[in-house]
Formats: C-alpha cells, structure tokens, sequence
C-alpha cells in the first residue's frame, strides 16, 4: 500500500460549487492526494465561493490549497458575472452562449493548474466541467478540454505527463446529484448561485440547472434559497 508521500498528486480546480467538488471527491476516492485550487476573479459571489471552497478542503483534509488572484477577469469584463453594470439572465436557460460566459475562463484556469501540476509533481489536473447538461459553455466542451491537455504536455518539460479529468462532462445534473450523494459529498457546503452570497436566488442559470437536478433526483436541496 501507497504511503502519503507515495501517492499520487491531483491539482483539483475547486471554485465551492457542486460540480467541481464532486469532482475533487472522485479523485480523492480513487487515491489521489488533492492539490486544491481555487480562482478569485472578481465574480459576483467571490466571497461566498471561496468560504465554500476553504470548507469543502477542510472536509477533504487538504494540505496543499492554492487561491489565486485572478481579478483582471473585471477588467476584460464581457461577462455579467464579472461586469456589474451587465445582468444576469433569470428567465430560464436559453440556447446559445449566456451572457454568463467568462471569455475563455476555463483556459486560463487549466494553464494555471498546469503550472501548479508540473510545480507539485502531480499527474492530474480534475476540472468539473458537464457538456451535455449545462449553459452552453464553449470552454467546457471536451473535445476543447482534450486539446488543451495536448497542449500542456506540449508546453511542459519532457518528464511531465499531465492528464485532465473531466469525470462529469457527459453527465446529466441529476446524475451528478446522484453521484455527489453516493460519494458522501457535502453538498450542504456547496454553492451555484450567479446573484447572491446570502440565500440562492433559485432564477439565475446556475440555480435553476441545479434544482431540476435535484428535483429529478428525486431529494431536496439543502441550501437555503431566496
């Protein structure tokens, strides 16, 4: 049996929400030291996804935690979730990129974990992404998350070998749901709201993705909601 020093280092992007964490937490079931990462960048619930980060390591009995400051995303803006003057969309999720996008986010994201991997030594990088169920992000598309991986082993040293999971990208939110349950996930400690810090606001995107998951799973949510 591995010891703690033997195992397997897996760089976790980890931003307090649902998917992310269960992510983190099929990795860890599956042996690998976590590398917990979190991104501050200016989004409308920072304050409450980094509370909900630093309890869902602490559950997880992280060691390693890095939170990166990663606010210029305010100056790009694009994106009502970094630029205050735009609104975030509550009349359903519609078909197309939402206005929700932050322009090529989860990029900049993964070559930030690339650095810490190649830096700790680890093998992976787990990111929560879900293609099939989510708002149409282009950057969680795996086929995008593939070539990025190509790219990193391209732009690293020779001796680093890096492969991204992406454990829920084809999965549906309720089987998300599912999984988080079977796995002993605190979803109690996870947030997905786009609008508040303080109760869900149950409209935006994010919110109502996460409640028809749970509804068609068939339990209640356990945060509170607005």
């Amino acid at each position: 049996m591995k010891t703690r020093e033997e195992k397997k280092k897996a760089v976790c992007i980890m931003s307090g929400g649902m998917d992310s964490t269960l992510a983190a937490y099929m990795l860890h079931h599956e042996g690998y030291e976590i590398v917990a990462l979190h991104f501050n960048y200016a989004q409308r619930t920072e304050a409450k996804e980094l509370e909900c980060f630093e309890k869902i390591a602490d559950r997880l009995q992280v060691k390693e935690r890095y939170v990166l400051d990663m606010s210029f995303f305010k100056q790009l803006g694009a994106s009502a979730l970094t630029d205050m003057t735009l609104e975030v969309p509550t009349n359903g999720v519609e078909p197309g990129v939402p206005i929700t996008y932050v322009p090529f986010r989860n990029g900049i994201f993964l070559s930030m974990a690339a650095a810490i991997a190649e830096k700790e030594g680890a093998c992976a990088i787990a990111i929560g992404v879900v293609e099939e169920d989510s708002s149409g992000y282009p950057d969680c598309r795996e086929r995008f998350i593939e070539s990025i991986q190509q790219s990193i082993n391209l732009g690293t040293k020779d001796e680093t070998n890096i492969t991204i999971h992406m454990p829920l990208v084809r999965l549906k939110k309720s089987q998300i749901v599912q999984k988080a349950l079977d796995l002993g996930v605190p979803l109690e400690l996870t947030w997905s709201c786009y609008k508040s810090e303080e109760r869900a606001c149950g409209v935006c995107d994010s919110c109502r993705l996460r409640l028809n998951g749970f509804a068609i799973a068939g339990v209640k949510d356990p945060i509170l909601y607005a």
